[in-house]
Formats: structure tokens, C-alpha cells, sequence
């Protein structure tokens, strides 16, 4: 069998999807012929979209092909029957309004999941999503869980660390920099943060005087390398199709502190500090809890490495090649 995935053009700020089919494209590879093309541009436009032809000729001799993420209008460029699409969330659908919206929700998830044959989400809370905004059918769509990035492993953390390192994956707007750099004041810790750190980011930290410092474009392994340098984790998203950063804390050994919100709270499986993500005082109270008791953060860290292995990629490729297999037939 031979599978063409198509994926966005790299772009050194986002590069999550990529991360997910890498760790899992080994074991596919063991059992289908694997292809991969990128589109030419960044981005979502009209241009783009007019550009999808040239793909079909692209990908030649394929018996699927798999829109992995962010592209879904690529949908339009090969036989719906034998085409998968991956959707990783929704969250175009809040981050635009009026007519962009409308436009948007028709381009990349109404006319994309009706043309085609089988849709994977990332997680029940996606699947629910996707089926409120589009009313298909729920049995053309399947949940398939991501991998954790494999660079990642268990490293025994500090047991009583005076200023612990606070790790804080990605700056985008859901992922709520605003409201944790004040629920850090004057808790002596050091804030990491991983990504573009925004223009009000910058002025909220020299105002309520918080101790950061700031990585960009890191490898697997550097990413890897900042778990395990890290003290904790905080991922209060107020939105996300998944929850990644959670697993990698989890898989690391470090406590992890995320969202009471679907489906942060249902990766963490139990084995998290759960908080309001819109309430700055709830967060300041779910650093401190975890910063300030050794047997809470123990306790956390055991029940972490229990739940992240749920999560193997054996088992998230055979899903998708389940998937594939389906098509064909």
C-alpha cells in the first residue's frame, strides 16, 4: 500500500503536527509504503487554496491520501474516497468572526469533512467539535490520540527545589501567558517559556517583575532537554485539541499543571494539577500547591508515568494504518 501524507510548509514557530507523524511515521513505515510532500506557502489564503492542483500530480501512484493537519482544504486536490483528513482542533472558528468566519468554517471543516471518506480527530473533546459544527455522521470520524515525542525520557527531578524552573510550552493566545505571568508574582520562581513571547507578554513580565528567559525554533531534543531541566510544567490552555505538553511533562517525570477543561483534563488522566485557566487566582493556587508539597508533586509525577503510557505509538500506528486499510478496501 502507498501513502501519500501531505503536510503544511514547515515553519521553524509551529511545528507540533509535524513532531506528531514523525514519531509515528516509523511504525507505519514498517507496514505501507510512506510519501511526503509540503505545500509551497505558509499560511491560509485564497492564493493557496487556487494552488492545490499541482498536488494531485505531485503525490503519483497513491491508494491514500492523508491530509495530516492545518491544510484541510487540500481535501479538494485528491479522490474523496480514498482520502483521510486529520484535524487537530477548531480553533480557527474562535480566533476569527463575521464573514472570515463563515469563510473559514466552510473551507476548512464544512466542505472538508463532507468530501472526505474518513476524518481522524485528536481527541474526543475534537471529535465533539467537529460534529457540533458540521452535523456528520459520528462514524466517519475516529479519535486517534498523538504520540509523545520519543526524544523525551525520565530523568529524576530535584525533590525540594528553592526557585523552581516553570516550564511554559508555546505563547499563542490560548495558551493564557497573560493571566500566568501575574499569578507568578512574587512566588520565587523562574519562568521558561517556549515560543514568541508577545509584545504585551514582555511588558506584563518587567511589570509584575517575573524571572524568565525565552527558547525558540528547538529540536526534539532540545525540547526534550527543557523538560527535563524543568521543575514543573504549567499548561493552563483555554483552548487546545489535544494537550501535548501535558503527556511530554508527564512522560519527563515533572508535575504538570493544566486546565480543568476538556480534553487537558482528560489526557492528564488523573495524574495532574487541574485549574480555571480563566481565573488567575486559581492558578496562583495550583503553583503553589505544587511547588510547596513535596508529596503532592510525588504523587503527581507516579501517577504521570502510569497514565502517559496510554499513549504508545505502536498503538497510534495501528490506528492509523486501520484507517488506511479501510480506504483501500
Amino acid at each position: 500500500m502507498i501513502v501519500t501524507q501531505v503536510f503544511r510548509k514547515k515553519d521553524p514557530a509551529f511545528f507540533s503536527i509535524e513532531r506528531v507523524f514523525s514519531a509515528v511515521d516509523g511504525e507505519l513505515g514498517k507496514k505501507v509504503e510512506l510519501r511526503m510532500i509540503s505545500v509551497p506557502r505558509y499560511g491560509i489564503s485564497l492564493r493557496n487554496i487556487f494552488a492545490v492542483t499541482p498536488f494531485f500530480n505531485r503525490a503519483g501512484k497513491t491508494d491514500v491520501y492523508h491530509i495530516t493537519g492545518h491544510i484541510h482544504y487540500l481535501v479538494f486536490a485528491y479522490p474523496p474516497h480514498r482520502t483521510l483528513l486529520t484535524i487537530h482542533d477548531c480553533v480557527f472558528l474562535n480566533q476569527a468572526k463575521g464573514w472570515r468566519r463563515l469563510v473559514l468554517k466552510k473551507l476548512l471543516l464544512d466542505w472538508p469533512v463532507r468530501r472526505a471518506a474518513l476524518v481522524t480527530a485528536i481527541s474526543e473533546a475534537s471529535r465533539q467539535e467537529i460534529l457540533k459544527h458540521t452535523h456528520c455522521s459520528p462514524d466517519k470520524i475516529v479519535v486517534i490520540s498523538n504520540p509523545v515525542n520519543e526524544a523525551i525520557s525520565y530523568t529524576p527531578g530535584d525533590p525540594d527545589p528553592k526557585e523552581p524552573v516553570i516550564l511554559f510550552v508555546g505563547a499563542t493566545p490560548n495558551k493564557n501567558l497573560l493571566r500566568v505571568i501575574p499569578a507568578l508574582e512574587g512566588i520565587p520562581a523562574q519562568l521558561h517559556i517556549v515560543g514568541q513571547i508577545p509584545e504585551t507578554g514582555l511588558q506584563l513580565l518587567l511589570e509584575h517583575r517575573i524571572q524568565y528567559r525565552q527558547s525558540l525554533h528547538l529540536s526534539d531534543q532540545e525540547l526534550a532537554n527543557c523538560y527535563r531541566d524543568a521543575d514543573l510544567v504549567l499548561f493552563p490552555s483555554t483552548y487546545e485539541g489535544f494537550g501535548l505538553p501535558i503527556l511530554e511533562a508527564q512522560k519527563a517525570g515533572r508535575p504538570v499543571i493544566t486546565s480543568d477543561l476538556a480534553p487537558m483534563n482528560e489526557v492528564a488522566g488523573g495524574a495532574a494539577c487541574l485549574v480555571d485557566p480563566y481565573s488567575i487566582d486559581s492558578i496562583r493556587a495550583g503553583i503553589l500547591q505544587v511547588t510547596r508539597d513535596r508529596r503532592y508533586r510525588e504523587e503527581l509525577v507516579k501517577k504521570g508515568l502510569e497514565n502517559v503510557k496510554r499513549y504508545d505509538k505502536k498503538a497510534i500506528a495501528e490506528a492509523y494504518l486501520a484507517c488506511y486499510q479501510k480506504l483501500v478496501k
